[in-house]
């Protein structure tokens, strides 16, 4: 699992900003600002604004100034502060039903509510605040509303929910004649919609999403381009990770750094550039500056404190180390990324440490194992529960507010009707589904069926093929007796009755005997011969019936095959599932290679390794992209085919460079 991120920053330049301060209230938020002091200087030069702020009236400036002080402790990482400062904004604008000031303070403590994950009050907060930007006619904050709710939801799993968010954001923005403030949330929505894309795996929408984000930034006119550039070349390096292009992944991330540097640079983004660039460049094996990159975005993330990415980045170093055989380090970094995962109460990152540690410690694997199907079964469960109480917060807030409402009673009832409505149709959909699965259940089995008799057949062809083949032998047998043996019976008694006279006469007959035992001596030679030519039984009935695909391709197709079975191998023992579409996946195989490769050579083995079984199938043809996300149905079938005998299906191929298949069945619960 990767940490996505997106921009979703506070400005510092919020409404407001531009109204004239007393000087040294001016003089102490840009100090507070100053990246270049300590984090000690800054919040003392905060703590001074707010005694300054404090000791006005209750005014509007007062109120944006509370903001500002919010939003410096925001930079600051300092959330005590800023949420107590926002609490106190929001009570002198309650005094004065500042509503505007209210919606705002709702939002900021939304804000904090999900940064400090509790997610419950996070969607409150940012429920009151839609509802009042809606009454407001406000539609940029409202959209800016909608953007947090859908990061929020992203963060919690809910995905769906998530991208209705965004698109009720992308609705109401049209009517909004700020060209600025548009673009603004077109960037935030589309960067959204990328990451959520990611997540569902649609990598296709993620990718379209995120080059539309790019596209965005070039009609802003706010400072810091660079790095939103920066976020998304990050965003879009996460995608082709997922999609194992490490090498697009690679140009991506190298990108954002590039970008990066340029302004404002935001060590959060750069600590995960950093990490992800390293682990792209370490699955594209390249080891130039590894393990660097990962100390170097581990550094930083320490010296931030972001303790949710950590685990991530001592994953990645574990892996590493893993692949470079030092089993101590790979070991520690497992750890340590399980250990801290525990102690912030990250589920998603206790899931990633898990499958890491149960692939490095292989002697406790299978307490690991079950750790992970327990956390990971409570992390589906709290996920339906929290989407369950965002819905009843939702219900018990329009509630309240319309209690001496008949208008809005009324309305509750058309939600209630919609939702029922919805639900009837989701009910039939997932019938529907349902029926529609078994349907596609069914017909497997039927296929499976089909191809067993279809086996059984081809397996009956050959004991056919085989009976005659005893049944001429026995042919032989009887000529051997009949024929021969007769001759040479004759001839012995012949040269008995001979051995009675030793004149001239019976020198010469004796001698023409010896010609004849000699002739009979040469054809039971030839028949000997004959006989050695075939063997006297098939070792098995499979490897005849492929040999004789593998005939039929000589024999009518130009290109060169060669083909090694391992003898080894127990075929008699296999299951007829594991030949019928072995024989099936090889048939489909060379049929690809005769229409489309245009291969002069052709390599088919078939081995043992262990507990394997090994099909690898090689040609030095035309090749073809095999990252393309959608296949043809040949393909399919055979990925199709490896699955059920419960093995892998692999393919290499490039342009130009030939094709390689490899299946790999395990023979573990495939032996008869």
């Amino acid at each position: 699992m990767f940490v996505c991120f997106c921009c979703n920053q506070k400005k510092t330049n919020n409404i407001g900003d531009n109204i004239v301060l007393d000087d040294s209230l001016s003089v102490y938020f840009s100090l507070a600002n100053d990246f270049n002091l300590s984090n000690e200087k800054r919040k003392s030069y905060i703590e001074k604004a707010k005694d300054i702020v404090n000791s006005q009236k209750n005014d509007s400036l007062n109120r944006v100034n509370l903001f500002k002080i919010a939003n410096r402790y925001n930079n600051l990482n300092s959330w005590e502060g800023y949420k107590n400062t926002v609490k106190t904004v929001l009570e002198n604008s309650e005094k004065v039903k500042d509503t505007e000031s209210i919606a705002k303070a709702y939002v900021y403590l939304g804000d904090y509510y999900r940064i400090k994950s509790v997610e419950d009050s996070a969607f409150l907060f940012y429920y009151k605040a839609e509802k009042m930007y809606d009454k407001l006619n406000n539609n940029y904050l409202l959209a800016k509303t909608f953007l947090n709710k859908a990061d929020l939801l992203f963060k919690v799993g809910d995905f769906i929910s998530s991208e209705k968010e965004v698109f009720k954001a992308l609705r109401i923005i049209k009517e909004d004649s700020n060209k600025e403030l548009v673009n603004e949330i077109y960037y935030n929505a589309y960067n959204t919609l990328g990451i959520v894309y990611n997540s569902l795996e649609d990598y296709e929408s993620s990718i379209d999403y995120q080059k539309k984000a790019l596209n965005i930034i070039g009609k802003l006119e706010s400072i810091g381009k660079s790095q939103l550039e920066a976020v998304s070349y990050l965003n879009l390096g996460l995608v082709y990770v997922n999609l194992k292009s490490y090498q697009e992944a690679k140009d991506f991330f190298v990108l954002g750094i590039e970008r990066q540097k340029i302004y404002n640079q935001d060590p959060k983004v750069y600590a995960l550039l950093l990490d992800n660039l390293g682990y792209s460049k370490f699955k594209l094996n390249e080891k130039d500056d590894l393990p660097n990159l990962f100390y170097q975005s581990l550094r930083i993330r320490d010296s931030l404190k972001v303790n949710v990415e950590i685990p991530i980045n001592k994953i990645h170093l574990s892996e590493y180390y893993a692949s470079e055989k030092n089993t101590i380090k790979s070991l520690k970094f497992a750890k340590e990324a399980l250990l801290l995962s525990r102690e912030i109460k990250a589920p998603r990152e206790i899931l990633a440490s898990l499958k890491n540690i149960a692939t490095v410690d292989s002697q406790n694997s299978g307490k690991y194992t079950k750790e992970y199907i327990a956390i990971n079964e409570e992390l589906q469960k709290e996920e339906r529960k929290i989407g369950e109480k965002f819905s009843r917060i939702q219900y018990e807030t329009d509630q309240i507010k319309g209690e001496n409402s008949d208008l809005e009673a009324k309305n509750r009832k058309l939600v209630y009707f919609f939702t029922a409505i919805a639900i009837l149709g989701i009910f039939i959909f997932v019938i529907k589904s349902q029926k529609a699965k078994n349907r596609e259940l069914l017909y497997k089995q039927q296929q499976q069926k089909a191809n067993e008799e279809i086996y059984n057949l081809m397996i009956s062809q050959q004991n056919t093929i085989e009976a005659n083949r005893v049944q001429e032998k026995k042919r032989v047998a009887q000529e051997l007796h009949d024929g021969v043996l007769g001759r040479m019976f004759g001839v012995r008694m012949n040269l008995e009755g001979l051995n009675q006279f030793n004149d001239d006469l019976a020198i010469a007959q004796r001698l023409d005997y010896l010609v004849e035992l000699k002739k009979i001596e040469q054809d039971v030679r030839e028949i000997s011969h004959d006989l050695n030519r075939e063997k006297s039984e098939l070792i098995n009935n499979f490897v005849a019936i492929v040999d004789n695909l593998f005939e039929e391709q000589r024999k009518t197709f130009s290109a060169k095959l060669f083909s090694t079975i391992d003898s080894t191998i127990r075929w008699d023992l296999a299951v007829n599932s594991v030949k019928i579409n072995l024989y099936r996946i090889i048939q489909e195989s060379l049929q690809n290679i005769n229409k489309y490769a245009n291969a002069t050579t052709i390599h088919v083995e078939l081995k043992r390794k262990e507990n394997t079984l090994v099909l690898t199938i090689t040609d030095d043809g035309a090749g073809f992209n095999a990252n393309l996300k959608k296949k043809g149905i040949g393909l399919q079938n055979m990925i199709s085919r490896a699955k059920e005998c419960k093995g892998e299906f692999h393919v290499q191929s490039k342009i130009g460079e030939g094709t390689t298949i490899t299946v790999r069945i395990p023979l573990e619960n495939q032996i008869s």
